[in-house]
């Protein structure tokens, strides 16, 4: 029996629009979540977490984006028709369950909400911002980089 014929492979195209969707979709459950820890503040309080959140979001972006354009290559370098699992690397399988591990530990400690706010909204905004270097990637969109006019 052939064991390739059992794999489900996809077009790479396929696998890069997986990665911005998930990327994507973490991202703005991370977010929804803060905003409804911050939703629960005064009017005026809430902004200093909201600001601090997407200040980190700005930051973390930056990392997260090298990590998509890493993502990006290494998919590239694969088979015609790669795994459907592939759209990330499977080292990174087990970073993703800490990470989910992280976040319920995270929840139900007793750190106050809008402090866990500043850190979802940052990690959430910078995952959904770096997921956009994927669909620039897949419909060949162009981006601006800093200094270029």
């Amino acid at each position: 029996m052939n064991i390739q014929r059992l794999k489900p492979g996809a077009p790479k195209a396929v696998l890069h629009l997986m990665a911005g969707l998930m990327w994507s979709g973490v991202g703005i459950m991370l977010g929804r979540l803060a905003v409804g820890w911050l939703w629960l503040l005064p009017w005026v309080g809430r902004w200093p977490y909201l600001l601090a959140g997407i200040t980190a979001a700005g930051v973390i972006q930056i990392f997260f984006s090298r990590l998509a354009a890493k993502n990006i290559s290494r998919v590239e370098r694969l088979d015609e028709k790669p795994c459907l699992f592939a759209f990330q690397a499977w080292t990174s399988y087990p970073l993703v369950l800490f990470m989910i591990s992280l976040g319920l530990f995270l929840r139900n400690s007793p750190l106050p909400k809008p402090l866990l706010a500043v850190l979802y909204i940052g990690i959430g905004g910078g995952l959904f911002l770096s997921s956009l270097n994927y669909y620039f990637y897949v419909f060949k969109l162009p981006r601006i980089r800093a200094g270029q006019v």
